[in-house]
């Protein structure tokens, strides 16, 4: 699909770009997932209250477990699948964010094994780790627990905005991706 022009979508910085690419997987299709992508994070950033410059875009890359196995091993030195990859393109020292902020990544297989798990919608999970990976790109973290607090309350106030329950509810803090 590649970058996308786009009316002004409440939420988001003028000209606002989503480079939307699917190399693997049975994904929707790229409108439903555009779809689904902009809202997320257009609610993000009204939510979060999240600033980049204007013109910034985010590519986010539909892939399979095989592939980011393979990313995570070069990147992170974790030789497995996971559901989501964040790759900040910005300097978090900076003010405000942009033009590129990043790249998110993610793993169909996994997503969809653990929307099963939770017994909920495909896109349901989807959305809630399209908005997870932005936060990564805005510096949010889950490594130690004061950090993972404050990601997974800012997430579950943009979760509760799109209408979607709340994740965390009846788990312990994310630890680890």
């Amino acid at each position: 699909m590649g970058e996308t022009d786009q009316a002004a979508v409440e939420g988001l910085p003028d000209d606002f770009q989503i480079d939307l690419s699917v190399e693997a997987g049975e994904w929707p299709d790229e409108t439903t997932l555009y779809s689904l992508c902009q809202t997320a994070i257009a609610k993000a950033f009204d939510v979060g209250q999240l600033e980049a410059v204007d013109g910034s875009e985010v590519s986010l890359v539909f892939t399979d477990d095989a592939s980011i196995r393979e990313l995570n091993a070069k990147w992170r030195d974790k030789d497995k699948a996971t559901n989501v990859l964040s790759f900040p393109g910005s300097d978090p020292d900076e003010e405000v964010y942009g033009p590129l902020l990043g790249d998110i990544v993610f793993a169909h297989e996994t997503v969809a094994r653990e929307a099963d798990e939770m017994g909920i919608e495909f896109a349901l999970h989807l959305s809630h780790l399209v908005v997870h990976g932005l936060l990564h790109l805005f510096d949010y973290d889950h490594q130690e627990t004061d950090e993972a607090e404050a990601m997974e309350d800012l997430e579950r106030r943009v979760l509760a905005a799109l209408g979607i329950d709340d994740p965390y509810a009846d788990r312990p803090l994310i630890a680890d991706d």
